[in-house]
């Protein structure tokens, strides 16, 4: 069983920076890939970044490709995502994932097995 608590969101203004934080209960964590999606209000959850146990893949949704950058830290059994140039269509409720020990990095939603609560992220124009 792993538990996942996410922290970082908050309210910045269009361009600045956020840091989000997911820290993972758990011993299989190193083992496990991660992935953040986000959700806005009326729309579906969907993916945007993820990061293999090992570290080596690191797929992106496109809307963020080269503003966000996921990242692990095993030893803390925490993964952060770094958004950067924030815009208003980046708010959501974002919610860190994981998937059952060594299986791979997926953007699919149906493909992880356990799910934080959520950290509201709010860009203002």
């Amino acid at each position: 069983q792993v538990q996942l608590v996410e922290s970082g969101g908050g309210l910045v203004q269009a361009g600045g920076s956020l840091r989000l934080s997911c820290a993972a209960s758990g011993r299989t964590f190193s083992r496990n890939a991660m992935a953040w999606f986000r959700q806005a209000p009326g729309k579906e959850r969907a993916f945007v970044a993820g990061i293999s146990w090992s570290g080596g893949s690191t797929p992106y949704a496109d809307s963020v490709k080269g503003r966000f950058t996921i990242s692990r830290d095993n030893a803390k059994n925490t993964v952060f995502l770094q958004m950067n140039s924030l815009k208003s269509e980046d708010t959501a409720a974002y919610y860190c994932a994981s998937r059952l020990p060594l299986r791979g990095v997926s953007s699919e939603v149906g493909a992880y097995d356990y799910w934080g609560q959520g950290t509201q992220v709010t860009v203002s124009s």
